[in-house]
């Protein structure tokens, strides 16, 4: 064989070997409960999760029972847990979230709205065996909402969660000490509603460990009065808050003394709860969507040298309203978001689900440092019906590896179930994202 020819047939080996190298991987897990979106609703914090190299895993079975899974990096093999706990799977509010602390042990909260605390933790470090159920403070643990594990780098946690019902709900911040391992209340109503409005927040704790806070304002059950986007932010762990601008805050935070980000009407389709990252440099990234004129568009508010701006992905072309109360079946998720800073560039990366593209995981991308216009590519090739994202958050902090927590799920609008089968849990693995 020529020489030449010997070299076209290692390049042509080469090049196909890569192409399967950065195909995106969906990795079995286990059947889960299907008939509505519990598993996949987007303020799960965690559904998945990675520490050292051992990635965590929970959902709800077709039993209504919590499955826990833990299998090495790299590895298709799980070790998968049913354990004695069960929730109330018909309420898609009733997420289960996890975390590890920075000694090992699983954290776990679940079946939540408007209940009891419900939490546990593993026996021993990177055990799935679960101790019995215990309270964390015994303080405002009796009607719980949103649960919300976060990660900070010392390796102690934060729990948010929502004490009492919305348009009238507390927001509460208890810390976990590795070191004592015990929980601490340290905010008992850090934004108050003052009986008349909610906060639905998202987080973000960054780098230097800086906890960013952005909510949404409903005024009522309705859906529909969801306005404006307000952010605060806390250096110390949770303890103190201030505004982007240094500013403290006198705590709590209402509706007449919260810094808006960006000012949004009622009925404007805005949703609630959804996504935040900061950069390096700790700047804050919001995601969500609503509408300027009848088409709801995904839209990143974000502050750059001390001012708020925004950009409009501005690719969907469908209209709806959104409006009303319980879990909604509406045509697009709500978005994650990532950053990601290669050289001078900070690619933006939102993950989403859409009917336009036939309900498949896609993701929008943009670079902030180009021309900022938004270009979209799909994840996987088929529906995952009602789905909403949720990634290894401390992985792609660690590594910068997308895995995506995957699930074909229903919803039916108002908190209604379909009459469905068990579907495969998976993680998602993206090799390689677009540029």
């Amino acid at each position: 064989m020529k020489p030449y020819f010997y070299k076209i047939l290692v390049f042509l080996f080469l090049s196909s070997f890569s192409c399967v190298a950065q195909k995106n991987v969906e990795i079995p897990v286990g059947n889960g409960w299907s008939s509505n979106s519990v598993n996949t609703v987007k303020f799960r914090k965690n559904a998945l999760t990675t520490f050292r190299d051992f990635q965590f895993i929970a959902y709800y079975d077709n039993d209504s029972r919590v499955v826990l899974g833990k299998r090495k990096l790299n590895s298709s093999k799980w070790e998968i847990v049913k354990t004695p706990y069960s929730g109330n799977v018909k309420d898609a509010h009733n997420t289960i979230s996890i975390a590890i602390d920075g000694d090992g042990y699983l954290h776990i909260s679940w079946d939540h709205h408007d209940t009891k605390l419900r939490y546990a933790k593993s026996k021993s470090p990177l055990s799935l065996d679960l101790s019995e159920e215990e309270s964390m403070t015994g303080i405002a643990e009796e009607k719980v909402t949103y649960p919300e594990f976060h990660n900070l780098p010392n390796g102690n946690l934060l729990f948010f969660y929502r004490s009492g019902a919305s348009g009238r709900g507390n927001m509460i911040i208890n810390s976990y000490s590795i070191k004592n391992r015990k929980w601490s209340q340290i905010q008992s109503n850090l934004v108050n509603g003052e009986e008349q409005r909610s906060a639905y927040w998202q987080a973000k704790i960054d780098q230097k460990g800086t906890i960013h806070l952005s909510w949404v304002w409903r005024e009522s059950w309705d859906v529909s009065t969801n306005h404006d986007i307000c952010y605060a932010r806390s250096k110390d762990g949770g303890l103190t808050w201030e505004k982007s601008n240094g500013e403290k805050y006198n705590l709590p935070i209402t509706v007449a003394s919260a810094e808006i980000a960006w000012k949004i009407p009622e009925k404007s389709s805005l949703i609630n709860q959804t996504s935040m990252t900061a950069d390096e440099n700790g700047n804050p990234y919001i995601a969500n969507y609503w509408s300027e004129n009848t088409i709801p568009q995904f839209q990143i508010v974000y502050l750059e040298n001390g001012l708020w701006k925004k950009s409009n992905t501005g690719f969907r072309k469908t209209s709806f309203y959104l409006g009303g109360g319980g879990t909604k079946k509406i045509p697009i998720s709500r978005p994650d978001l990532l950053i990601k800073k290669d050289g001078n560039n900070r690619y933006l990366y939102l993950l989403f689900r859409d009917a336009e593209r036939e309900n498949k995981v896609s993701v929008a991308y943009s670079n902030l440092g180009g021309n900022n216009s938004w270009k979209v590519t799909d994840l996987t090739t088929e529906s995952v019906g009602e789905w909403e994202p949720n990634y290894d958050i401390s992985l792609w902090e660690k590594q910068k590896k997308l895995h995506i927590f995957l699930q074909n799920v229903n919803q039916v609008d108002g908190e209604g179930l379909a009459k469905s089968e068990p579907t495969m849990v998976k993680v998602l693995e993206v090799n390689k994202l677009p540029k």
